[in-house]
């Protein structure tokens, strides 16, 4: 039988100690040869709303530990501002659903194992790689945290960089104030931790060892002249990268690796996070669109990889150094990791909701 696995469940039976574990065991794997994966590839297609175009994202990967995944993503996306911010928006059907889902298959027989809804695990997966960055290359006594955003992606940090250091502090800044004081309030009850609401963005720098930016916007919020000696930086949305100041100013730069090219063709291989390919390729689009390619490899002078920690290469080198930690393209490596991990969960438990494997088998050679 198949399951059917949806976020309800994966909310119950996924940790985040198990989403940090199995990221790095398939980080370890792909360093050694033992897995592979290819970079996020999208299609992008304009819609009859000029304001508005379709995506189609995927990623796979797979590891001889015995499971393969990719994911697929079906998006409407476009931009709104709200508070004085530019947002990168998305929905499926209508504004408040999403089409997110992974397929998770066997290495051994080829059984499609499971699909998986991707919300609420995309959600740990991210936060598990910011809480590895921490985990490596900020300071060992890091005890506050500067955040930028009170989202999901907010929570899911906050999990993952108080299993990587003793979290004493929190200072939040995000557009909403009844949003960031909620949140606030959560964090405190959570983990039992100061909590400090900032009423301007500038200010949850000051003392802070750990700066997380963790928002939907569609441009960067980070500001390197805010940036102290000693801080880590971890950046999601806003472009992918922090903005030119901070990283002008970052000492060491962690990324997790790079996908191989294909058998044959090195010369193929690539950097860069995603590649896209367009209808109407002149016509403007939205969201990642606007890009014309995902960055690579940032800065190849003071970077260090996952594979080269892993082989005793220290990450940054003096207390002072402000750093920067990034996944890179290996987000095809990511899903088989963790949705392997939750299949077993379901399955160890009895949950989910079966379907017969034959319906996804034909007996018509393809």
């Amino acid at each position: 039988m198949t399951l059917i696995i949806n976020n309800e469940i994966v909310s119950r039976i996924l940790t985040m100690r198990d989403t940090i574990e199995v990221l790095e065991q398939a980080y370890a794997d792909l360093a050694t040869g033992e897995a592979v994966c290819r970079p996020r590839v999208d299609i992008r297609i304009p819609s009859p709303d000029p304001q508005k175009n379709y995506q189609w994202g995927t990623m796979e990967g797979g590891s001889t530990r015995g499971y393969f995944a990719i994911r697929m993503k079906s998006d409407m996306i476009y931009e709104t501002s709200y508070a004085g911010a530019r947002t990168q928006e998305k929905y499926c059907v209508q504004p408040g659903t999403f089409c997110g889902l992974i397929l998770l298959t066997s290495i051994v027989n080829g059984e499609p194992l499971a699909f998986v809804n991707d919300g609420v695990l995309q959600h740990m997966r991210v936060g598990a790689d910011g809480g590895i960055g921490v985990k490596y290359m900020s300071n060992p006594d890091a005890e506050v945290i500067g955040m930028l955003g009170s989202g999901g992606m907010a929570r899911t940090h906050m999990q993952s960089f108080t299993l990587a250091r003793k979290i004493r502090k929190l200072k939040v800044f995000s557009p909403t104030p009844a949003n960031r004081e909620a949140f606030a309030a959560e964090m405190r009850a959570l983990y039992g931790i100061e909590v400090e609401t900032c009423d301007a963005p500038e200010q949850v720098y000051r003392g802070a060892h750990i700066i997380a930016a963790l928002t939907d916007s569609a441009v960067p919020v980070l500001d390197g002249a805010c940036l102290e000696p000693g801080q880590h930086l971890v950046n999601i949305g806003g472009t992918g990268v922090p903005d030119a100041a901070s990283i002008a100013r970052v000492d060491r730069y962690l990324r997790f690796g790079n996908a191989p090219g294909p058998v044959g063709r090195p010369e193929m291989a690539v950097e860069d996070e995603y590649i896209a390919y367009e209808a109407r390729a002149d016509s403007p689009k939205f969201g990642d669109g606007k890009r014309k390619r995902g960055h690579g490899a940032m800065l190849p002078d003071r970077m260090v990889t996952l594979a080269e920690i892993f082989a005793g290469k220290p990450g940054r080198t003096s207390a002072n150094q402000i750093t920067w930690s990034e996944r890179g393209n290996l987000q095809g490596a990511q899903f088989f990791a963790v949705a392997g991990r939750v299949y077993e969960l379901a399955r160890a438990q009895g949950l989910g909701h079966e379907v017969p494997t034959a319906w996804f088998l034909q007996d018509v050679r393809n």
